[in-house]
């Protein structure tokens, strides 16, 4: 066949093709016959999309919602299929359901779960709130009650949310030993990312020198002997592989679940993404996911990211590979979306890595990467499978890193839409925010650095940073797209605590200190960044965010409107009810432990 031959072949087959669509086009597939109809009324629906930016009445059916405005304007569907008008919330106000966009579901249930050591309170969805443990002795004789509450004297104990900026002193060995010299003890801290074992701990699972004297983050004293600290991701991942078996067992996980899954609940939440998922065990955690999104049971969404050094330790060269396959998972509640990196170390324990002037006391921190560069070549192949790449990054240099190493795999392969998500950003510049803008990338930020840190950290940071963590001004006023998140279990999902942070910059917890109130918000701005901003972080928008037609009936129900109360009081505006596709979940009926199934 010529050439001549060969343009005439494919002109006749492109005209088929075209054929073949026009006639798609024109004969498209029948359309899905509408069930039932529920209309939620309500005292005011606002719907977070600008076109109809409020409402009264929202027509859902099947799981989606029809239709939103008035009863009158429902009538197109209301008169053509069976209706049913729910007025329970007629005195209410609804949302779309908040969006969590960084936290660790599964993480956060089984760790709220256990002996908690947190300096501030922690609520507790079945029960009143752990009060809190505000200073050191307080802590160890917590820890102390803990151990002898528990009959077996051999069983390992694992307590959760030690705050070494807030005790002031980092535990060893020696100091746990004071709460018990023969339970091993593992205490996990407030950032998730340090651990610290007492003597009987290292004994009972015959830790020595020469096993960990080369995984990263291990502790040692003057005498070459393990000091008890575990510090950052390889070392808590070497702990966890000798002890997660008697700290995390298998048959209290639906019961972990269903706390966090009702916790958020309580809050308003109707979807969370998993913002690290394999980092406890990858088989485990696709069966949790797979059995709590398919159980009735469940009261929310999951989005998970996948970390991708567990994947590639366990997948080699197939990581990539295997990562994708998990979309096969997918159901209309389990979402699996993006990869996640670790640039820094964590911004409470102060271990992120600082540009001049550093930290107060002379120290520096770590970053994960040397370079931007060396931080893009770990990304890169997952950049180029056109994986959505979210970055844990807290201090300056580590956030240097995270921008800079985008705009190296941008200039490799440009990629449109990549919604490249900067998480934490802690410590930042307005330099920083620009470059942010230009490489079109996306920022969710932690909103306890402020409302929770700031009156621990300024003494390490100063003043002007601890001030300026998490931006929220200088991002919204360069338009860049920006959610806020807990983080939980750093600390406990609360979206409406949030907002309220955003809006004051004010301590929660001390003297109520507003801390950079030109970095503050308006309450407009800080509702788009727990529902639609924080679906377009996620990559779901399309699904959630937003009450408009098409999307999963997903409804946060409020005995108020946050944009119509004091700033101050946002935080207090209670959660009636929520809504996960068209199923009403009233708070009432999540007080108190249930099945999940």
């Amino acid at each position: 066949m010529n050439f001549r031959s060969k343009i005439i072949c494919v002109a006749v087959l492109s005209l088929a093709s075209g054929l073949t669509l026009a006639v798609q086009l024109l004969d498209p597939p029948s359309t899905p016959k509408v069930s039932n109809i529920t209309v939620f009324v309500s005292k005011k629906i606002v719907t977070m999309d600008p076109a109809i930016p409020n409402a009264t009445a929202v027509a859902v059916a099947d799981g989606r919602i029809l239709s939103v405005g008035s009863l009158e304007d429902l009538k197109p569907w209301t008169d053509k299929y069976p209706t049913q008008i729910n007025r329970e919330f007629a005195n209410k106000v609804m949302y779309p359901g908040f969006i969590e966009p960084h936290a660790h579901p599964l993480l956060a249930g089984i760790l709220f779960n256990k002996p908690l050591l947190t300096p501030s309170p922690m609520p507790n969805p079945w029960g009143p709130a752990f009060a809190g443990v505000p200073t050191l002795q307080a802590a160890l004789a917590q820890l102390k009650k803990y151990s002898e509450d528990i009959k077996d004297p051999n069983q390992t104990m694992l307590a959760w949310g030690y705050d070494m900026v807030a005790m002031g002193k980092i535990p060893d060995r020696q100091l746990l030993d004071q709460a018990s010299a023969t339970r091993p003890i593992i205490v996990w801290d407030a950032s998730g990312h340090d651990m610290y074992v007492n003597s009987a701990m290292i004994k009972y699972y015959g830790i020595t020198p020469d096993k960990a004297e080369n995984i990263k983050g291990v502790g040692f004293d003057k005498d070459g002997q393990l000091n008890g600290q575990f510090l950052e991701i390889p070392a808590i991942q070497y702990i966890l592989s000798l002890a997660a078996k008697d700290v995390m067992k298998a048959h209290e996980i639906p019961n972990d679940m269903m706390y966090i899954n009702d916790l958020m609940q309580q809050a308003g939440i109707t979807t969370s993404s998993d913002m690290a998922f394999g980092t406890l065990n990858i088989e485990m955690e696709t069966k949790v996911a797979k059995s709590y999104t398919e159980s009735p049971g469940g009261a929310l969404r999951l989005v998970p990211a996948v970390y991708a050094q567990p994947f590639i330790q366990k997948y080699g060269n197939k990581a990539i590979a295997e990562a994708q396959n998990l979309v096969q998972l997918d159901n209309d509640r389990l979402i699996f979306q993006g990869v996640k990196f670790y640039s820094d170390a964590g911004y409470l324990p102060e271990s992120m890595r600082m540009e001049h002037p550093g930290y107060t006391n002379g120290s520096l921190g770590s970053s994960n990467y040397k370079s931007s560069q060396e931080f893009a070549n770990a990304m890169k192949p997952w950049w180029d499978a056109g994986f959505h790449i979210h970055i844990h990054s807290n201090g300056d240099v580590g956030n240097q890193h995270s921008i800079n190493a985008l705009q190296l795999m941008i200039d490799d392969k440009p990629r449109f839409d990549h919604r490249y998500t900067i998480n934490h950003f802690g410590i930042s510049s307005t330099a920083m925010a620009a470059k942010i803008k230009a490489l079109g990338a996306v920022v969710s930020a932690n909103m306890s650095y402020i409302s929770e840190r700031a009156n621990l950290e300024y003494k390490a940071l100063g003043a002007d940073r601890a001030s300026y963590a998490t931006c929220l001004g200088t991002l919204v006023r360069s338009d860049i797209p920006t959610s806020i998140h807990s983080d939980a279990p750093v600390s406990a999902p609360a979206p409406l605590k949030e907002v309220c942070s955003a809006v004051t910059r004010r301590d929660v917890y001390k003297d109520g200190k507003v801390w950079a109130p030109a970095e503050s918000v308006s309450v407009a701005d800080a509702m788009k960044m727990i529902t639609v901003n924080a679906a377009y972080t996620l990559g779901i928008e399309d699904k959630v965010g937003t009450i408009e037609a098409g999307k999963f009936a997903d409804f946060a129900v409020l005995d108020s409107d946050p944009q119509a109360v004091p700033a101050i009081k946002i935080k207090d505006v209670p959660v009636f009810a929520t809504v996960l596709g068209g199923k009403v979940i009233l708070v009432s009926e999540t007080k108190k432990p249930r099945p999940s199934q």
